[in-house]
C-alpha cells in the first residue's frame, strides 16, 4: 500500500480500541477532552486519550483557540510502554489543508480505505475564544501563584497602547490631501473602539478570574463542563501512569479529582490523606464516571479548616445514624437488641461515609452466608451513593467466608495482612470488620486481639450466646445474650437479615424472606408468614437454602457475589435455585443413605447414641462436609435417640435434640481421657478435636459425657 509513504500528508481516522494501535509519526484527527496547566487531553478513540503537552504548541496554551468537543487534528509522537500517548501540535487544522484522509483500522477491513472529505474546500478551521479551563496567567497552576499582571491585563494595556500610538500618529500626519482629515477621523475611531473592546476584554476576563461558585459532590452530575469549588477531605490519593487522583470527600459524597504535572509524577505532593482542602476544577464525564480536573488544590488551615471539619462532621453524624429500628417481623429477641442494632448500623454507615473498606466475616453455612449477604444486600447501595467511581462496590466491600465459624488466627493474619498491603500501597484507611457468627466465643480472642492491636474496628454479630471476654474486644456487638430475653429460636441469618434492614431500610422487601432460607427445621411462623408474603413458601425457601448451602461448600473461601445474589434475590422463578438444591439432594441423600447403613448403635447408660465413622463411611473430602452429615443424620433419626456423634481423624461433631455445653462435654471427656488432647474449638458447631492416637476412647468419653449432660 503506496499511501503509507505519505503518512505526513494525510490525516487518519482512528477506529482501534488501544494506545498501542495506534502508529508514531501519524496525524491523527481527535476531539479535545479537557484541558490542564500542562497541556490539552485529546480523545483519539473512545478509551484513547492522549495528552498535547504545553511545549508542543506553537503558542502560549492561553490563546489557543480550542474548546472541549473541538474537532481537532494531532499527531502520534510516541506511545509509552505503560500506554500514554505523547502528541504533537499539527500547523493544519482543517480537513482541507491534508492531502487526503484514511482509515486507520487495526482489527478491520476498512484499514487503509481513504475518506471523502466533506469540507475539503472548507476553509480553516473556525477561531473560538479560550475554553474553559485553560488556564491563564492570573490561575494558580500546581498550587502556585503567577506573578505580573494577568493575561487580560496586558491585553488590554497593549490593545489600547496600540490604538493610541495610531491616534497620536494620526494627530502628527501632515494634512497635505484631502483624504487626511478622513484618515485622521477613521483613526481616532478606530482608537475608540479598540478601547471599547480592551475594556470588554478585561471585564471578560476580571469575571473569569472570581472564584466558582462551592457546590457539594452530589450536584455534579448536574455540572458537567462547569467550573466548580469544592471543600472537603482528602481520603485517598493514588498515582497512576498519567495523573494523580484525589478522592475528595464532602459532606455528601466522594469524587475522583485528577491533577496532571506529567505522565506518573505525584501532583500536590504536599497533600496528604486526612488533609482538608479546596478545590476549584472543571467536572467532566470520563468513561462514564464523573471526575473534576483540578486547576487549584489549597491545604485549609485554621478558621477554614475548622468550619469545614465541623460541617463534614455534623453530616456524617446525621447521616450514619439511621432513623429508625424496625424488626422484620415480631421476634422478642430481636426487639431486645434494637439499641444495638442502632449501633451497628451506626458504624456500617460511618465507614461507607468515610470511605472505610468493610470486611464481612461470616460462616460457609447457608446460615451464614444469608446473614452476610443481607448486610452486602443493605451496604452495596449506599456505596454506590457515596462514590462515583464503577468498581467502588468491589473496592470498598469485601465478604470474606471462613470454612470454621471461628475467627482464628489464620483469619485474622489474612485481613491484617491484606489491610496493611491496602494501606501501604494505595493510602486506603484500615477497614471495618463485621464478623457475623464468628466472633463471639473466646476462640475468636486471639483473632480479634490482632484487629484490635491495629485499631481496626470490629462489630460481632452474633445469635448465639457470646462469651463475656468477647465484650471488651468487639468495638461494637449485637447479641440478645446481654439482655433478659431468651434468644431460643433466633438465627444468626435472621439477626443478620434484621440488622440489613437497619441498615438501609430501603432494601427491607429484597430481605424479607431470608430469615426464613436461614432455618433448617422449627421456622419461627413469623419469619415463614413474612416469606409467604414476599412470595416465597415453604419449598422455595427450602430449595435457596440447600442451594446456598451446596454453594458454600465449593470454594468456600470465595465470596461468590453474583451466584449468591442471583440465587437470594434474581431468581424470580426459582429456576436456578430448583437446579442446584436438585444436586444437593441428590449428593445428601446418597452420603446419608451410606452412612445410615453404617451408624453404629451404642446403649450408654441406657441411651442410645447414634456413632458414625466418617472416616471410613463417608467421602471426607466431597459434599456433603462432616459437619453437615452429622445435621442431616440426626434429623432424619427413626428412633428417638438422644445424640449422634460423626467423628473423623481427630474431630467429632455432636448433635443432640436438646441443647448441651460442648465445652462441659470436653472437660468431663478430657478428665477420663488425659492423654487425649481433647478440647473443644467450634462451640458453634459442637466441635471436638483430639489427639487421633486416642480417637477410641475419645469417642467413648464423649458419648458417656452427652449422656450424662443430657
Amino acid at each position: 500500500m503506496d499511501w503509507i509513504t505519505h503518512d505526513e500528508d494525510v490525516w487518519f481516522d482512528f477506529r482501534g480500541n488501544s494506545p498501542k494501535q495506534l502508529t508514531p509519526g501519524r496525524y491523527y484527527k481527535g476531539t479535545v477532552d479537557g484541558f490542564a496547566d500542562f497541556g490539552v487531553f485529546v480523545d483519539l478513540a473512545p478509551g484513547v486519550t492522549g495528552l498535547l503537552h504545553r511545549s508542543e504548541l506553537d503558542r502560549r496554551l492561553e490563546s489557543l483557540d480550542w474548546e472541549s468537543g473541538d474537532t481537532v487534528f494531532v499527531q502520534v509522537k510516541n506511545v509509552r510502554d505503560n500506554g500514554n500517548i505523547d502528541l504533537g501540535w499539527s500547523i493544519r487544522q482543517a480537513e482541507s489543508e491534508f492531502r487526503g484522509a484514511r482509515v486507520h483500522d487495526p482489527d478491520g477491513d476498512a484499514d487503509g480505505e481513504p475518506i471523502e472529505s466533506e469540507d475539503r474546500d472548507g476553509g480553516p478551521t473556525p477561531v473560538k475564544k479560550t475554553p474553559k479551563g485553560a488556564p491563564t496567567k492570573s490561575r494558580k497552576a500546581n498550587g502556585r501563584e503567577s506573578n505580573g499582571t494577568t493575561g487580560a491585563d496586558t491585553t488590554a494595556n497593549e490593545t489600547a497602547a496600540d490604538a493610541d500610538v495610531s491616534a497620536d500618529a494620526s494627530d502628527d500626519r501632515t494634512d497635505d490631501t484631502t483624504g487626511g482629515e478622513e484618515a485622521d477621523q477613521r483613526a481616532v475611531q478606530a482608537a475608540d473602539e479598540a478601547a471599547v473592546d480592551a475594556a470588554a476584554e478585561v471585564a471578560a476576563d476580571a469575571e473569569s478570574d472570581e472564584p466558582p461558585e462551592r457546590v457539594t459532590v452530589d450536584s455534579l452530575g448536574d455540572r458537567v463542563d462547569e467550573r466548580v469549588r469544592l471543600e472537603g477531605e482528602i481520603i485517598g490519593a493514588r498515582q497512576t501512569g498519567g495523573p494523580t487522583i484525589f478522592e475528595v470527600r464532602d459532606e455528601t459524597a466522594v469524587v475522583d479529582a485528577a491533577a496532571f504535572v506529567e505522565a506518573g509524577v505525584r501532583a500536590y505532593p504536599e497533600v496528604e490523606e486526612g488533609d482538608t482542602v479546596r478545590l476549584d476544577g472543571d467536572v467532566e464525564m470520563r468513561r462514564g464516571e464523573l471526575q473534576v480536573e483540578t486547576e487549584e488544590l489549597t491545604v485549609l488551615e485554621g478558621e477554614d479548616a475548622e468550619a469545614v471539619e465541623t460541617r463534614l462532621a455534623d453530616a456524617l453524624s446525621e447521616k450514619a445514624r439511621p432513623d429508625a429500628v424496625e424488626p422484620l417481623a415480631a421476634h422478642d429477641a430481636v426487639e431486645a437488641v434494637t439499641e444495638q442494632l442502632g449501633d451497628a448500623a451506626e458504624a456500617i454507615r460511618t465507614a461507607v461515609l468515610q470511605s472505610r473498606p468493610i470486611v464481612i466475616r461470616h460462616a460457609a453455612t447457608a446460615d451464614g452466608y444469608v446473614a452476610g449477604a443481607a448486610i452486602e444486600r443493605a451496604v452495596l447501595p449506599l456505596i454506590r451513593e457515596e462514590h462515583a467511581r464503577a468498581d467502588a462496590e468491589y473496592h470498598f466491600l469485601n465478604r470474606r467466608p471462613l470454612d470454621d465459624p471461628v475467627y482464628g488466627m489464620d483469619a485474622a493474619t489474612n485481613d491484617v495482612t491484606r489491610m496493611l498491603q491496602d494501606n501501604e500501597r494505595h493510602g486506603e484507611k484500615l477497614p471495618l470488620v463485621i464478623l457475623v457468627g464468628v466472633g463471639g466465643t473466646t476462640d475468636s480472642l486471639d483473632g480479634l486481639g490482632l484487629l484490635g492491636v491495629y485499631g481496626a474496628s470490629r462489630v460481632v454479630v452474633d445469635a448465639a450466646p457470646v462469651d463475656p471476654e468477647i465484650v471488651d474486644e468487639a468495638s461494637v456487638l449485637v447479641s440478645p445474650s446481654l439482655t433478659d430475653v431468651d434468644a431460643g429460636g433466633l438465627s444468626t441469618g435472621a439477626l443478620g437479615a434484621n440488622l440489613g434492614a437497619v441498615v438501609n431500610a430501603d432494601v427491607s422487601d429484597d430481605l424479607s424472606h431470608l430469615p426464613a432460607v436461614s432455618y433448617w427445621q422449627d421456622t419461627p411462623a413469623a419469619y415463614a408468614d413474612l416469606a409467604e408474603e414476599a412470595g416465597y413458601d415453604a419449598d422455595r425457601t427450602r430449595e435457596l437454602r440447600e442451594a446456598i448451602a451446596l454453594e458454600a461448600y465449593y470454594q468456600s473461601y470465595q465470596d461468590k457475589r453474583e451466584l449468591v445474589t442471583d440465587l437470594l434475590f434474581d431468581d424470580t422463578d426459582g429456576g436456578l435455585a430448583g437446579h442446584v438444591s436438585e444436586q444437593f439432594r441428590i449428593k445428601l441423600d446418597d452420603e446419608v443413605e451410606t452412612a445410615q447403613a453404617n451408624v453404629e448403635h451404642r446403649d450408654v447408660d441406657g441411651a442410645s447414641v447414634a456413632v458414625l465413622d466418617a472416616d471410613s463411611y463417608s467421602h471426607r473430602f466431597d459434599f456433603p462436609p462432616t459437619s453437615l452429615l452429622a445435621d442431616a443424620l440426626h434429623r432424619r433419626a427413626d428412633d428417638e435417640r438422644p445424640a449422634t456423634i460423626v467423628y473423623a481423624m481427630d474431630e467429632l461433631f455432636v448433635r443432640t435434640s436438646d441443647d448441651v455445653d460442648v465445652r462441659a462435654v470436653a472437660s468431663t471427656a478430657r478428665d477420663a481421657v488425659p492423654q487425649g488432647g481433647i478440647t473443644a474449638v467450634g462451640i458453634r458447631q459442637n466441635r471436638v478435636e483430639f489427639l487421633s492416637g486416642a480417637r477410641d476412647n475419645v469417642v467413648d468419653a464423649v458419648a458417656e459425657a452427652v449422656v450424662e449432660q443430657l
